[in-house]
């Protein structure tokens, strides 16, 4: 803590002294709330919905509303909020992010801003990481709302369109992340109002917010169909990835670099940076892509593909590993979960990374798969009028919290104090060191019953572990993040004495791990992290596992300097130093400078991916951009606005720019080529013959005038075709959703295609962001006035026995997430039967001699 906040006080410190008056006057409601009856303590949810109408605000009503939610609680779970925990409501009502250490009942308070907030009347988001919470939440906390009189609902993954509206209309709805968003994008492809599932996004309130707004934020939501897209070109760019050659630069080539125009030394075809996973071509490897594919300028428009999919092989190549990032299994490619090591069926690489590694390892390319919808969650979140969260660790991130989404973290005290004694890290040579001693470490604890949690970064290093405890006969259980309803209650029971769990990060997370008594006696949990991960912020969610509520506990950080950590980002001179100290083989050793090393090296990584998201969400701001105005018009064509006054503008756009192409405005009238202009209008604006005479008098202007006239009256006798005005009215709306559909379809995978061969413009001494921006507005330009004539030239040659329906313009074949959660083992209905069994249809002879023969 720097000198001054040891005088004027932490950012957290100040704002709880503002707090803390609002959370007296709370708890001094206690005896009043205790009086009232049941009855009357759920009337006052009527009577807050009526000041609120009279014009008092949800602030005004803040002490109150918490000190009934407060008494529900007590009368509905048995549960009391604790002062800080009322602190912590009042900071989520604020919109801010509470840090809140495990063990002091985050679900529990998200209660008070809910239900507050819900008064309001239109909906109240609290978002969870994974079904099981969503699920397990809404039925616990959700009874003291009910008793209260409020509407709760959950949205899981399994559920349908009529389901989750339904959730959606409650007054308190829990979500996870990845549907919330899914049905968010869902919506904006609907055809009928009636199809929509969502209702705003009013208010959330995001458990585990660190997980949800940093960790996963960059990867966006991505919802695809099919695309008819040929898979030739992937075939072509393996053959020619193959004959590049891989080359080094002097130094690595920054973005500034690119800005500030210098230019690094390069040797070969392609760089590859492992840190940063991307790949790019030198000035010869561009040469050789251009000679390959018999084209002058790789960086043209119209070579976005080509680019774009060279460099995608070469990832395939470089940086995507078989039986590491993907197996081949009956001639497919599966994707391995990074976070636990398992297969992931149905999921596949988006952007066509995929088929660049099913050309590698010669298998079936598959149809590309096209994009439909995509929003990154920075920008989905930041669509809300409010939103708070909480997590056991966000302090770090404060920065990213503050600039990408505009909230500040305010940490929050503990209700005991923490007893958990963090020990220095246990440092080794060698992994094969390392893994021995963590393994002394756990028999150790486990000969005096103490508990102890294992957390491993990878399921590879689970296993390795899970093999050496059972060849010393220490019983155990390995947990790996997939099946949450059953992870979470092994977490829930890794407290009790004598229990030894391996866990992989995000196994059973939001859940709590309570101690028996002998537990505590043992020493409390016992934390044994196996490395360190990318970020400090990991490291102190697996420490903050022990020591909840004033329990004792410990912690440790196993790792070697062969670990990824170190090898990546550890300097090279700290590495020649350790060399140089001749460490016995298994000798621990401790240094200060290490410990700073490793310190330095996390706060690299946290920078180096926070740059990334940051990267991210510039260039996804040019997409919301766009993205609000299409789904905005989508809206109004949805509502059943009569759109005819903005086909009449889409008329008077697209004559403007045709005579502005073909005759500008300084063109003497006897150069004018009227015979151009009036056969480009035919084809959209089937006109009668017109004179050249009734025009060759007339001004640029005034010739505008004279066409917008006559398409209007052609635009009248169209509408009299039809014998319902409304008729004609509902067609504009089928034709505009249908031409906006297709068009912006189109431009979601152009623009992901400029995306990914903007980094040649850095060649240019361009800086990518700015030209992307540039190209990326006006491919728009583009795309409006493609809907526009697209749209004109529809409706001025649509006839009456057409029929004419609203139809979706692509089929949904799936997202970039699978499904949400991992379905649960399937359990078997019958007994199995085995060969040598009586057959089940009584026919007395063996199963394998009856219906069990092949």
């Amino acid at each position: 803590m720097g000198l001054l906040q040891k005088i004027f006080g932490t950012h957290s410190e100040n704002e709880l002294k503002r707090i803390y008056p609002l959370v007296d006057s709370m708890e001094a409601l206690e005896p009043e709330m205790q009086k009232l009856s049941d009855e009357e303590l759920k009337n006052k949810t009527a009577e807050f919905k009526k000041r609120l109408a009279e014009g008092e605000t949800l602030d005004d009503l803040m002490v109150e509303a918490y000190a009934v939610v407060r008494e529900a609680a007590f009368r509905a779970l048995g549960m009391k909020h604790y002062r800080v925990q009322l602190i912590g409501g009042v900071i989520l009502h604020q919109g801010r992010i509470a840090e809140m250490k495990t063990g002091e009942g985050k679900t529990l308070v998200s209660t008070l801003p809910a239900y507050l907030n819900a008064l309001a009347g239109e909906g109240v988001h609290i978002v969870t990481v994974n079904d099981y919470l969503a699920k397990r939440d809404a039925e616990w906390m959700g009874k003291v709302h009910e008793f209260l009189g409020l509407s709760v609902g959950v949205i899981l993954n399994e559920m349908d369109n009529d389901e989750r509206r339904e959730a959606y209309k409650c007054d308190i709805t829990y979500v996870t992340n990845n549907e919330l968003g899914f049905d968010y994008l869902r919506d904006n492809m609907v055809i009928y109002k009636e199809q929509l599932v969502q209702r705003g996004l009013n208010y959330a309130v995001i458990d585990e917010v660190d997980s949800v707004l940093i960790d996963e934020a960059r990867t966006p939501l991505i919802i695809s169909g099919q695309s008819g897209k040929s898979t030739k070109l992937y075939e072509a760019c393996d053959i020619l990835a193959r004959q590049l050659e891989r080359g080094e630069a002097e130094k690595e080539f920054s973005k500034m670099d690119a800005i500030m125009g210098e230019m690094v030394a390069e040797t070969g075809d392609y760089i590859v940076n492992e840190k940063e996973k991307n790949v790019s071509l030198t000035e010869e490897g561009v040469k050789k892509v251009e000679r390959f594919f018999h084209i002058d300028n790789l960086a043209d428009a119209e070579n976005l593909e080509i680019q774009h999919n060279t460099i995608l092989a070469l990832r395939a190549h470089n940086l995507m590993f078989k039986d590491q990032d993907y197996v081949v299994k009956d001639d497919e490619v599966l994707i391995v979960d990074e976070f636990t090591g398992r297969i992931m069926p149905g999921r596949r690489y988006s952007d066509g990374l995929h088929q660049a590694i099913e050309a590698k390892e010669h298998v079936k390319v598959n149809r590309e798969s096209k994009t439909l919808a995509t929003i990154t969650f920075q920008n989905l979140f930041n669509k809300y009028d409010k939103k708070s969260g909480m997590t056991g660790t966000a302090l770090t991130e404060e920065k990213e919290f503050r600039e990408i989404y505009g909230m500040d973290v305010v940490e929050i005290p503990t209700n005991v104090p923490v007893q958990r004694q963090d020990f220095e890290d246990a440092v080794y040579s060698t992994q094969k060191e390392k893994y021995k001693a963590v393994c002394d470490e756990i028999a150790l604890a486990h000969e005096k019953g103490q508990p102890v949690l294992v957390g491993t970064i990878t399921i590879e290093v689970s296993e390795l572990l899970s093999s050496m405890l059972k060849k010393r006969g220490i019983k155990h259980n390995v947990l790996n993040a997939k099946f949450h309803e059953l992870e979470a209650e092994i977490v829930a029971g890794a407290g009790e004495f004598g229990a030894v769990t391996i866990a992989t990060n995000m196994a059973g997370r939001g859940t709590d791990i309570k101690l028996e008594d002998k537990s505590k006696e043992a020493g409390g949990l016992k934390i044994i992290g196996t490395e360190r991960h990318e970020s400090r912020r990991i490291d102190n969610q697996l420490r903050g596992r022990a020591g909840r509520q004033g329990d004792p506990g410990e912690s440790r950080f196993f790792i070697s300097l062969e670990d990824e950590l170190m090898r990546l980002f550890g300097s090279e001179r700290l590495m020649g130093v350790f060399s140089a100290l001749g460490v016995e083989e298994g000798e621990q050793i401790e240094h200060k400078m290490l410990s700073n090393a490793i310190e330095k090296a996390q706060e690299r990584i946290e920078s180096n991916n926070f740059g990334i998201r940051k990267n991210l969400l510039e260039y996804d701001q040019v997409m919301n951009e766009q993205r609000e105005i299409i789904y905005e018009e989508r809206r109004r064509v949805l509502d059943g606005e009569n759109m005819r006054d903005s086909v009449l503008h889409m008329v008077s756009d697209y004559l403007d720019k045709t005579v502005d192409m073909i005759i500008p405005s300084d063109t003497p009238s006897e150069e004018w080529n009227v015979g151009e202009l009036l056969t480009t209008i035919d084809n959209v604006i089937p006109f009668e013959k017109i004179s050249k005479t009734e025009i060759e008098d007339l001004k640029q202007s005034e010739l505008k005038q004279y066409l917008k006239e006559k398409a209007g009256r052609l635009y009248e006798r169209k509408e009299e075709e039809f014998p319902e005005p409304d008729q004609m009215r509902e067609i504009e709306r089928v034709v505009l959703l249908k031409v906006i559909d297709n068009k912006w379809m189109d431009h979601i995978d152009d623009m992901d295609q400029l995306r990914q061969g903007i980094g040649l413009q850095a060649y240019g001494q361009r800086d990518p962001k700015v030209e992307y921006k540039m190209l990326g507005y006006e491919m728009f330009d583009e795309m409006t006035s493609a809907i526009t004539e697209a749209t004109v030239r529809t409706l001025f040659h649509v006839r009456i026995e057409q029929k004419v329906e609203r139809e979706e313009v692509a089929k949904v074949t799936g997202t970039n997430r699978g499904e949400e959660t991992a379905k649960a083992p399937k359990v078997r209905d019958e007994k199995k039967v085995y060969p040598n069994d009586p057959c089940p249809c009584g026919s007395g002879k063996k199963y394998k001699q009856c219906h069990g023969r092949r």
